[in-house]
């Protein structure tokens, strides 16, 4: 059982040194789960504000994984439209700086809503990752809400699109279904050089 501590949240650029440890970051569209995972990894409810509202995370986060000591980092959401232009711009600059100047960073968790067909922010944002070379970890979130027929299907798709060896981790928030697969390739990711 891993423990996680909220450690430290950065609303500017300018706020996202000052770790030492490695880093694995958690990206994916708005109310896509990232939440309801954290919470989920960390064995509480309300480690992560959960919200039905699209958009409620809106600094990095970083949480400090025990043992193993490094840290998840929660991005803001992306695809929500409802906030100002100004916002979703702030937001990208903060997300692509904490990505590219990064050297601490060792993968990113890229959750994806494995009751759709992919979608273009989703591929833009693991294109993006691979282009910077950082390895992607793909997570299709909400699998309770899915047929295995359906779950199926779409993990092939990625499979493709992403030139996978191994499909995505399958993961419910609900019933904690791949949570202990999830880990492994986390740490798997942590202890590289």
């Amino acid at each position: 059982m891993y423990n996680l501590i909220l450690e430290k949240t950065a609303y500017t650029p300018d706020q996202l040194s000052g770790t030492d440890l490695p880093q694995i970051a958690l990206a994916g569209r708005s109310n896509v789960g990232k939440s309801s995972l954290i919470n989920t990894l960390g064995g509480r409810k309300k480690l992560a504000k959960i919200s039905s509202t699209p958009g409620k995370t809106r600094s990095v986060n970083f949480f400090r994984v025990k043992p193993g000591n490094f840290f998840l980092v929660d991005l803001p959401g992306y695809g929500y439209a409802r906030c100002s232009k100004k916002e979703r711009e702030k937001w990208g600059q903060l997300i692509q700086r904490f990505l590219e100047d990064n050297t601490l960073l060792k993968a990113v968790v890229l959750l994806l809503d494995s009751r759709l067909e992919p979608q273009a922010m989703d591929l833009e944002l693991s294109q993006y990752v691979k282009s910077i070379d950082i390895d992607l970890i793909p997570v299709l979130t909400k699998a309770d809400k899915c047929k295995q027929k359906q779950l199926s299907n779409i993990s092939n798709t990625w499979i493709n699109i992403l030139g996978l060896s191994s499909g995505p981790v399958i993961f419910s928030s609900k019933t904690s279904f791949g949570k202990d697969k999830l880990w492994e390739r986390i740490i798997e990711k942590t202890v590289q050089p």
